[in-house]
């Protein structure tokens, strides 16, 4: 029923910025909350952020609270993430999600993205 094709992810210096999109499609599209997970190698793949439908509600992983921005643009289908003061410990394929239920540390999805790679060097 719906789509996530993730984009923006790549190579970064330690303490820089980067901005991953995620661009939604399929039938029945509507009040869908939509978050970010992300699995670095050897590791579980972990809640990072999620947005409600109307963006009133956001809820961080404690290790990006204050680097990390969620948002969502409906009229374009998108949700976004901006990573800032990224670390090497942010490496890992970041995956967009819609739908399920959340709550302030958890996030169960409907629908999955196949990912993309961010690498922070050192």
């Amino acid at each position: 029923q719906v789509q996530l094709v993730e984009s923006g992810g790549g190579l970064v210096q330690a303490g820089g910025s980067l901005r991953l999109s995620c661009a939604a499609s399929g039938r029945t599209f509507s009040n869908y909350a939509m978050g970010w997970f992300r699995q670095a190698p050897g590791k579980e793949r972990e809640f990072v952020a999620v947005i409600s439908w109307s963006g009133g509600r956001i809820y961080y992983a404690d290790s990006v609270k204050g680097r990390f921005t969620i948002s969502r643009e409906n009229a374009k289908n998108t949700v976004y993430l901006q990573m800032n003061s990224l670390k090497p410990e942010d490496t890992a394929v970041y995956y967009c999600a819609a739908g399920g239920s959340y709550g302030s540390s958890w996030y169960r999805p409907a629908y999955w993205g196949q990912g993309t790679q961010v690498t922070v060097s050192s």
